[in-house]
């Protein structure tokens, strides 16, 4: 069982830094979990606490039920693959991946069978005999893999290891490792500061801000129901927009206005915040760009603004548009636009829009908590 347990783990660094905070996780076995958020948020610092490349400052980390604070890396049967691909240049792709099992004294046979395995499985087998230096940004990739796979580790870690690579590459590496995962099935952890990488590859996903854990849950629940206002604008792309608005409930019924637009929220929500008894008061409402729909007439739920750029996406449109003082964006099918509109909206253009009731998010300004959470 490679269960991977981390209770109050803290790092403090000599110059009184504390990089991460009272982090608490519980990873179960064959989980895949990735660790997500900006640069200098304190996640490669917990990867690298879990590998025992750096000290644990306070708390307890168990793998596989056992304390491994003060354990070796080389003892704690785990793997990792760095974002530079830490391969040796003046060995061949066969020797970088066989290197970790000759150190153990392995026997020669079950060398090569191993490494021929793992070639297979990340299709390298042809580039056995090459050095590095020959090799692509994503065939050393798989190289760097290949040499994680062959130690048949409890636990893998993985390192940002597609940011060096370009976006068509990383997309196809992506797949690589969902495939991968289905095939060697063991428990990973993964971070990456990219939220499309944590969204396609989490079993569930920890947001890191300043190195506190923001929220934990399966890519669609974070999504669905961000726990506050960073996980809100991380998680989503385009990001997600916000608006000041007035909550209010008239005739028994919670009510929004922004700008000069009044939305009757639905009745989950209605549900929601009346069983937390929350009353009037200013709110930030935030709408994800594909939960806003074009008006094709005003009324009094709708929202003027004014068209600054145009993306024509071919099924949709991506309008950056200017409403209540704010920079907004939409995302809307084509279809669902006015004919003349259909091949892009010039500059200018005065449109208006609605947001659709069910996919409305409040968040305190003080707290910035979500309100319905």
């Amino acid at each position: 069982m490679a269960t991977v347990s981390l209770k109050n783990v803290k790092k403090i660094y000599d110059n009184k830094v504390t990089a991460v905070h009272d982090f608490n996780l519980e990873i179960a076995d064959k989980e895949f979990i990735v660790l997500v958020g900006p640069s200098g948020c304190g996640k490669s610092t917990t990867l690298r606490m879990i590998a025992g490349l750096e000290d644990i400052s306070e708390g307890d980390l168990f793998i596989g039920g056992k304390r491994m604070n003060d354990v070796e890396p080389k003892d704690r049967d785990i793997a990792m693959v760095f974002q530079s691909y830490a391969l040796y240049p003046h060995m061949t792709v066969y020797e970088n991946m066989a290197f970790a099992l000759k150190l153990r004294k392995t026997p020669k046979d079950e060398i090569d069978k191993k490494v021929r395995e793992a070639a297979e499985i990340l299709d390298i087998t042809q580039y056995l005999d090459r050095k590095p230096k020959a090799l692509s940004g994503g065939q050393r990739q798989r190289v760097a893999i290949g040499r994680a796979i062959v130690r048949d580790p409890q636990v893998f870690l993985m390192d940002e290891p597609l940011s060096n690579l370009d976006a068509k590459l990383r997309n196809q590496m992506r797949a690589e490792i969902i495939k991968l995962r289905q095939r060697i099935n063991t428990t990973f952890v993964y971070v990456t500061h990219d939220q499309t990488e944590a969204m396609t590859l989490g079993d569930r996903i920890v947001i890191m801000k300043d190195g506190f854990i923001q929220q934990i849950g399966t890519p669609q629940e974070v999504f669905d129901q961000p726990a506050n206002l960073f996980v809100a604008g991380f998680i989503g792309s385009p990001q997600m927009n916000f608006f000041d608005g007035q909550l209010s409930k008239q005739g028994g019924k919670y009510q929004i206005q922004v700008g000069e637009a009044v939305i009757v929220l639905a009745g989950r929500a209605q549900e929601l915040l009346s069983s937390r008894g929350v009353g009037d008061q200013a709110v930030t409402v935030g709408v994800r760009p594909e939960h806003i729909s074009f008006a094709s007439e005003a009324g009094g739920h709708t929202i003027a603004s004014k068209v600054d750029v145009s993306e024509m996406m071919g099924s949709e449109v991506y309008l950056h548009v200017n409403a209540v003082g704010k920079d907004v964006v939409l995302r809307i099918p084509t279809m669902d636009l006015p004919e003349e509109h259909r091949a892009g909206i010039p500059y200018g253009t005065e449109i208006r829009f609605a947001f659709r009731p069910k996919l409305i998010h409040l968040f305190d300004p003080q707290t910035e908590k979500n309100l319905m959470y």
